[in-house]
């Protein structure tokens, strides 16, 4: 498979990389066995690098498809520490549950934070003392705000960014697809590394998935995309589809028929309101004391699971 070199990071990668949100408690919920054997299916396919988070919950299936493999495998991880200790705590967690030694990729985690870098720069700071310790090869942010990467051209410190954008511009909090593609090109410029995500807008744009990957990933600055994907078949069309601009009529026709679905259990919400605030959409509201979803606006992100201290959140 074609590989292109992630900025200025000197990582060659697959254009598509395994997003691993899907498999996790706050979606799928899949086992450790179950994950692992389809990104163990991935990398075996020629996929080099996996993306993940200490939200995700995806430590156990990825360290379940390292297991004995012996090829080139690279790991980005997302912390949403506001601490300087947190985020160290974050970053030793990774590194204990996924059996390594260092992270390729530390992305400070702040989906509706304008600017990441001086919101969190203690933790920050705490990554780029990790990196020179060794735990870690590069530091990046991951937002869904034009704002964080037009700040992050000028930050050196900044090696890799990952925007939220597609073909619509749903779930971006600060303006355009047109506007945020601006920005990325503007980060690729200056040597940043680009892996995008939410190229489907979190399943929305299932239906013209093959047109929205396109889109994306034929954006000026653009390296590459990581998806989530839940069986052999989407690895392998998205594969085939990322690398080799290749689609098979039949296989993409089943493939975007399906949906994806929000579901709250209405039945046992308290209305605490946690989910509300840590959507990264403003697509929840509480009406009549019970979390409501507005679906015009979710991006199935289930970031709102996290945050429900009843589990009452999933993302099917």
């Amino acid at each position: 498979m074609n590989k292109v070199t992630l900025g200025s990071t000197g990582m060659h990668v697959n254009r598509l990389i395994f997003g691993t949100l899907p498999l996790g408690p706050l979606q799928a919920n899949l086992s450790a066995a179950e994950g692992g054997a389809l990104i163990r299916h991935a990398l075996e396919s020629g996929i080099t690098m996996l993306d993940t988070a200490e939200l995700y919950g995806t430590y156990p299936h990825i360290r379940e498809a390292l297991s004995g493999f012996t090829g080139e495998v690279r790991i980005a991880s997302k912390t949403h520490a506001t601490t300087a200790s947190e985020a160290r705590s974050h970053v030793e967690k990774a590194l204990k549950e996924l059996a390594i030694d260092r992270l390729d990729i530390v992305h400070i985690h702040g989906a509706r934070l304008a600017d990441p870098c001086s919101d969190r720069a203690e933790v920050l700071e705490e990554l780029l003392m990790m990196k020179q310790e060794g735990k870690l090869r590069h530091v990046g942010i991951s937002s869904h705000y034009i704002a964080a990467f037009r700040a992050a051209t000028s930050r050196p410190e900044i090696d890799v960014v990952h925007p939220l954008i597609n073909r619509t511009g749903m779930g971006i909090m600060d303006g355009s697809a047109e506007e945020m593609a601006e920005a990325i090109a503007c980060c690729s410029k200056n040597g940043k590394g680009v892996y995008a995500m939410k190229a489907l807008a979190g399943g929305n744009l299932i239906s013209e998935a093959r047109a929205s990957i396109r889109y994306v990933l034929g954006l000026p600055g653009v390296d590459a995309l990581a998806l989530g994907m839940l069986s052999r078949e989407e690895i392998d069309a998205n594969l085939k589809l990322c690398s080799l601009d290749e689609a098979d009529e039949e296989i993409w026709g089943l493939l975007e028929k399906r949906r994806r679905k929000f579901k709250i259990m209405e039945k046992f919400c308290k209305g605490c309101g946690a989910c509300v605030d840590a959507c990264t959409a403003q697509a929840l509201v509480l009406e009549n004391g019970i979390a409501t979803v507005k679906e015009e606006e979710c991006i199935l992100c289930g970031y709102c699971a996290a945050a429900c201290p009843e589990f009452l959140i999933r993302v099917v």
